[in-house]
């Protein structure tokens, strides 16, 4: 009788391959325990897979391709039908095709194997076999770790690269959340008389889109604000992180490609204290705004506010951080000044390298269950339109944006071509796309010279 270790050889490993991979976790004997119990019943497999099993856990070949086996036959089997048997054949049939590169075992390897089912335990050695390959995927994590660590190439990207990969360690199942609309009808029926709280979105610190938003942004959104150059998108942003940190004491993070940490805090001082920017740039602020700007110093200083100006920012670098933001600091808000500026996956072109970047960011928003904004360049578009004001279709480089975005915003002012316009000192907020929401555009002040736009109202 063939053994499971002449049905499962790894490959050699040369000498001077470097480090020797270490043993792969496996558990022989749930595996075979298993795909017995999967030969003698085979609706196993279907129940199993509904839970998640994924038969690439097994790591014997000889099992692997014998649950694949039934899984093939099981709608074909007849009753008392010798299960092996159809096995065998199946295997056969698919080696001889170059379906199955391995050796077909034989059959009184089949008959035996076959022997050894536990009908009722299917599930209990499943997850034997599921956390064995956990372990695995662990192991080979970590040796893959220790090559990227020892490598003359080690580019600190490596150690992002590598957190990411640990989230794929412990695979979620594509069924695992289903459900039946009996199931959710319910909880929509109570959410029809439950306004959002404020603890549930974060707030914009514009008192109009919040009330479009329901209270402000919801978590896993993906929220783009595009504009073009010297529209004061990045005035925009550090006013949501304002609106966040400061007003509602909401850990965010502003990752900046295109301002250093030292502009970004005299800006944000400006906008809170109501101080003249060019005042402070010239070290000129008067002994008024001086004392404004001391009482609202240590509100300031307080606020869970992140910011972090590297001029490499790629996507996963960005995850990395998040993760452990997230799991320090709570973090639900994340602000990414601009899109373009990231380091671009590689790809066939640069419209796929963006499309790349806009659905890993997408992703994260999801994954992590927190608010993303993006600010975006738009194209030349609006310049070529008597009117100037941009539209969604304006987003620049690859439509991809438009599609995976939750929420646009598009950032218009008139003054920025008509200096002498009616409407100076006024911003348009043009929200050109809310996924299950009303769009529109809200009004708002624009005050340069405090480095902020601002309601209306407050104005």
């Amino acid at each position: 009788m063939t053994t499971d270790t002449e049905m499962w050889a790894p490959d050699e490993v040369a000498a001077d391959a470097g480090p020797r991979p270490p043993e792969r976790p496996r558990d022989v004997e749930a595996e075979r325990v298993l795909v017995a119990t999967a030969m003698q019943q085979p609706n196993v497999v279907d129940e199993l897979g509904a839970e998640g099993f994924d038969p690439a856990d097994i790591t014997t070949d000889a099992y692997r391709w014998a649950w694949w086996a039934v899984e093939e036959l099981r709608t074909h089997f007849r009753d008392g039908e010798l299960k092996y048997l159809a096995v065998h054949r199946q295997l056969e049939a698919w080696h001889a095709d170059g379906r199955m590169p391995t050796r077909v075992p034989s059959l009184e390897h089949l008959m035996d194997l076959s022997n050894q089912a536990h009908p009722g335990a299917a599930a209990w050695y499943a997850e034997r076999v599921a956390r064995k390959a956990v372990a695995a995927r662990m192991v080979a994590l970590g040796y893959d770790a220790i090559l990227k660590g020892s490598s003359p190439a080690f580019d600190e990207d490596d150690v992002a690269a590598v957190q990411a990969d640990l989230d794929g360690v412990i695979r979620t199942s594509d069924d695992a959340d289903l459900s039946t609309i009996g199931d959710l009808i319910s909880d929509s029926l109570v959410r029809a008389v439950t306004p959002p709280t404020r603890e549930e979105r974060v707030p914009t610190g514009f008192v109009d889109l919040d009330s479009l938003f329901s209270g402000g942004f919801a978590p896993g959104q993906f929220v783009v604000i595009g504009a073009r150059p010297a529209m004061g998108k990045t005035t925009l942003a550090q006013d949501f992180a304002r609106g966040a940190a400061i007003a509602a004491k909401i850990p965010t993070l502003i990752e900046s490609l295109e301002m250093a940490k030292p502009e970004l805090s005299d800006r944000i001082l400006c906008a809170e204290a109501r101080i003249p920017h060019h005042h402070l740039k010239q070290g000129m602020v008067s002994d008024v705004d001086m004392a404004r700007a001391a009482r609202r110093a240590p509100v300031i200083a307080e606020a869970p506010l992140y910011i972090n100006d590297g001029s490499l920012l790629s996507l996963p670098l960005l995850r990395g951080r998040v993760r452990n933001l997230v799991r320090t600091a709570g973090l639900r808000l994340v602000i990414v000044d601009y899109l373009q500026l990231m380091q671009a996956p590689k790809a066939e072109s640069r419209q796929q390298a963006v499309a790349e970047l806009s659905r890993g960011l997408k992703l994260l928003a999801r994954d992590f269950n927190i608010t993303v904004v993006v600010l975006c360049q738009l194209n030349r578009g609006p310049e070529h339109r008597t009117e100037k004001k941009p539209m969604v279709s304006d987003l620049r480089e690859s439509g991809a944006i438009e599609q995976d975005a939750d929420i646009v915003i598009l950032l218009h002012r008139e003054d920025a071509y008509e200096k002498e316009s009616p409407r100076a000192g006024e911003a348009d907020l043009i929200v050109g796309k809310h996924r299950g929401g009303p769009t529109a555009t809200i009004t708002a002040a624009f005050q340069g010279h405090f480095a902020r736009f601002c309601d209306m109202a407050a104005t």
